[in-house]
């Protein structure tokens, strides 16, 4: 299924243009969603109407057959010279005149280099003001098709989750340390065991968190060394589909052992919070009143919060949630100037806290707001005890 880019159209009336214009490779998510197409080198992708591609004769014969573009060149096609600056501009410059565009708007990181040399050939590059970029807003709201592909990266997360909270059910509790297969129970050896199945489930994972003790305190700490009993242990694995490019995004939070009063009030006010947050989701809720509900529920029981005190470094320290495609962080926001929401968007509800001296509670699924609610892409259960 193909884009709606009817609000890139209204973009390019707006700022007077022929066309919008990407330097980029695939990893960058308005690159492969334009294109249709996932190349590890830069390659140009022009749109006026129609989608076009310039790429290098490499990646000339995939692009026609995998790329959802309407016309595909070569550089060849337009010059013999190569390697050089000024031949990359030369051939830039007459592809954009092959498609009689002389203007073009670009996205905010878009190239300095290109963009001059661009300039220096006459042609207009208008750069785009509003922060994230019209295509960035676009790929927003996800089409029927998306929503599969993140399903499906959704179910691969599960089984390495199932793999991991598997490991923590078979080690044993010998004195102040988790045993596995007669070794201490490691943050790396949990990360090996996700990353091993991932693989298997053809999924890529750069990062990802399994952080106990004063570790899980820093939301974004990887984790590392030995899990101890009762100690929280936050698993937070977001991987992307090899074949796809969507991601998927789950936290689960686990204890091996006899968790603290403090984590098992923790984890029951985050469920309570996490649960007040899905109360809110629908169209028309703005992503910002999602996560006042959770800061209403942890502030109510007395948690600090930054909505309440801006230099907190503990307590719920972060936003609500966030969108999730072919990005792992992208929009709408689920934070103080949340956007509303639509139907279409995948969003993430992750509430939790965090002290050093406590360690850290976080619960996480992933939703798709419907034209009446929402549905939970997230089919894995949440307990807090590994027994």
């Amino acid at each position: 299924m193909d884009p709606d880019l009817s609000t890139l159209d209204e973009a390019l009336d707006g700022a007077g243009v022929d066309g919008y214009l990407l330097d980029a490779d695939s990893d960058v998510p308005d690159q492969r969603y334009l294109a249709g197409f996932d190349a590890p080198d830069p390659f140009v992708t022009l749109y006026d109407g129609d989608t076009h591609l310039l790429v290098s004769a490499l990646e000339y014969g995939r692009a026609k057959t995998a790329s959802r573009a309407d016309t595909v060149a070569r550089h060849s096609d337009y010059t013999e010279g190569a390697g050089s600056r000024e031949a990359a501009g030369e051939v830039l410059a007459a592809f954009l005149e092959d498609h009689d565009v002389s203007s073009v708007l670009v996205p905010p990181r878009f190239p300095v280099g290109v963009a001059d040399d661009l300039r220096e050939r006459d042609v207009a590059v208008t750069s785009e003001d509003d922060g994230a970029g019209v295509l960035t807003d676009i790929r927003a709201v996800k089409t029927d098709e998306e929503i599969d592909h993140v399903r499906s990266a959704q179910r691969a997360n599960e089984r390495a989750m199932a793999a991991a909270e598997e490991l923590l059910r078979e080690a044993t509790i010998e004195g102040n340390r988790l045993v596995h297969d007669g070794e201490t129970l490691t943050a790396e050896r949990v990360k090996t065991e996700i990353e091993t199945t991932l693989l298997h489930e053809g999924c890529a994972l750069s990062e990802t968190i399994v952080a106990s003790g004063a570790d899980a305190a820093d939301p974004h700490d990887r984790g590392s060394g030995p899990i101890a009993p009762g100690e929280a242990v936050i698993v937070d694995i977001f991987p992307q589909d090899n074949d796809t490019g969507y991601h998927a995004d789950m936290t689960r939070t686990f204890v091996k052992g006899e968790p603290s009063e403090a984590i098992e009030e923790w984890y029951d006010l985050t469920e309570d919070a996490f649960e007040a947050a899905l109360d809110v989701v629908e169209p028309g809720a703005t992503g910002a009143e999602v996560h006042d509900a959770v800061c209403d529920v942890y502030e109510d029981a007395g948690e600090p919060t930054l909505r309440a005190d801006p230099e907190t470094e503990t307590g719920f320290i972060h936003g609500t949630g966030h969108g999730v495609g072919l990005a792992v962080h992208e929009m709408p926001s689920l934070s103080f100037e949340g956007e509303e929401l639509e139907p279409g968007n995948v969003i993430t509800v992750e509430p939790g806290l965090y002290d050093p001296d406590v360690g850290g509670v976080r619960i996480e699924d992933f939703v798709v707001v419907t034209e009446d609610g929402y549905e939970n892409l997230t089919d894995y259960p949440k307990a807090l005890r590994v027994e």
